[in-house]
């Protein structure tokens, strides 16, 4: 009964957060914006593996002409990492027009001006003893990943006021019919519009005229870096893949869970130790969201890889042995879901068990090869699909050390699963 209860409980929670407006939009957006990391990533991955004449294919003489080939990596990187939080703004404010009845793309738009109206468009540029103001410039913290948790809170903040206003019939302009639709929406949204960008840009100027700092300064410093920092550690790292795994045993997808704490800080690890590679600088980030794939989810949420190849190797119950042949190719991929719902992992206390313990000692496992030196920081965002080996090649920019480890937490996988497989030789199915 006690269980059950539990059961119940995580499942109400489950729902809450899945319909709740503003975590929905963060998620949804931020699957819009893979494809922007991923891009900027492989195009890192080009400039140090091709482009360059240091370490790259350029330094072989006969093709020593691709060096010149760097800049187009270097301006698509540019483009895309070093305007992130640009790109998450507009996305959440569509995101959450969408969520408040109003069509189109002037959602985000507004959430983009809010979000530039609350920053300082003036830069002191320090160059030995001078300094040289620079005005009418967006500075590159505003625009990477340093400013995405204040993104987030404008874009949420914006578009929920734009909506409010819009919702008020005395602040909307009448035309007469005769004035085309287009034209009328326009005016109508004209109020709503000066007053959201009008308030948010008021707000900031106080926060300033008070603290003495902006709210990029505030956010940044007391909410993002905080979390990045308890994220970064072994600690906090275990316990989001511990409820992931929660989640997961009752049924419930402990990714989509989690995610919309898990994609903006370890998105933004990524990012920023992609930045540090092209920087030529070391690389701050050891927890990235490659990494969470690397050594966390290999061939799937508890390294399923793992339990596909200890029931091949030690399972004696039919249905079980056909369940993985059916399901093999697609964890090579990190698609778990038949062996999740199909052995089934839900619910089953004999296979659940391992499937909780597995990746937080497999994350242990990278956590200390990669603190230690012997496998490689991430600096390149791999998509999730790739298959183990391949990715953590390619997210370390070939790294031995990071394949090794992998291949160790793989065998380490199937040595905790193995005990637990052969107690299901005797249960009944």
């Amino acid at each position: 009964m006690k269980g059950n209860k539990l059961i119940n409980g995580l499942n109400k929670f489950a729902l809450v957060i899945n319909n709740n407006k503003y975590i929905s939009a963060i998620k949804d957006s931020f699957y819009s914006l893979i494809p922007i990391i991923i891009t900027g990533a492989f195009a890192t991955l080009f400039s140090s593996m091709v482009f360059d004449d240091q370490n790259g294919l350029a330094k072989i003489s006969a093709l020593h002409w691709l060096v010149n080939m760097k800049p187009i990596s270097d301006a698509i990187n540019y483009a895309t990492l070093s305007f992130f939080t640009i790109y998450a703004v507009f996305l959440i404010g569509i995101e959450m027009g969408k969520r408040n009845k109003i069509s189109g793309n002037f959602p985000g738009v507004i959430a983009l001006m809010s979000y530039v109206a609350v920053n300082p468009t003036v830069f002191n540029f320090v160059q030995g003893k001078k300094t040289l103001v620079i005005e009418n410039v967006l500075a590159k913290q505003y625009t990477d990943t340093k400013g995405l948790f204040l993104g987030m809170f404008i874009a949420i903040i914006s578009v929920e006021l734009y909506a409010w206003l819009l919702r008020q019939k005395r602040l909307q302009i009448t035309m007469p019919d005769s004035v085309p639709s287009s034209v009328s929406k326009s005016f109508s949204a004209l109020i709503p519009t000066m007053l959201t960008v009008f308030t948010l840009g008021l707000l900031s100027f106080f926060v300033k005229l008070a603290t003495n700092m902006y709210l990029y300064d505030i956010i940044y410093n007391l909410v993002q870096k905080p979390l990045q920092n308890v994220v970064q550690g072994l600690p906090g790292l275990l316990i989001l893949m511990l409820v992931s795994q929660i989640f997961w045993v009752i049924g419930i997808h402990g990714n989509q869970m989690i995610k919309p704490v898990r994609e903006p800080l370890l998105l933004a690890a990524i990012a920023t130790n992609t930045d540090a590679f092209n920087a030529g600088k070391a690389l701050p980030n050891i927890i990235t969201m490659p990494f969470w794939d690397m050594y966390m989810s290999i061939g799937g949420s508890g390294v399923t890889l793992g339990l596909m190849i200890a029931i091949l190797l030690v399972s004696r119950r039919k249905d079980m042995r056909e369940i993985v042949k059916l399901s093999f190719i697609p964890g090579l991929f990190n698609i778990n879901e038949p062996v999740i719902f199909g052995l089934p992992i839900v619910l089953n206390p004999i296979i659940a068990i391992p499937f909780i313990i597995t990746p937080l000692v497999t994350g242990t496992i990278g956590y200390v090869a990669t603190s230690i030196g012997f496998a490689a920081r991430a600096y390149v965002m791999v998509p999730w699909p790739t298959p183990p080996i391949i990715n953590a090649w390619l997210a370390t920019g070939g790294n031995i050390g990071a394949i090794i480890t992998q291949i160790i937490c793989i065998i380490t996988a199937v040595l905790i699963y193995l005990p637990f497989v052969k107690i299901a030789n005797h249960s009944t199915h």
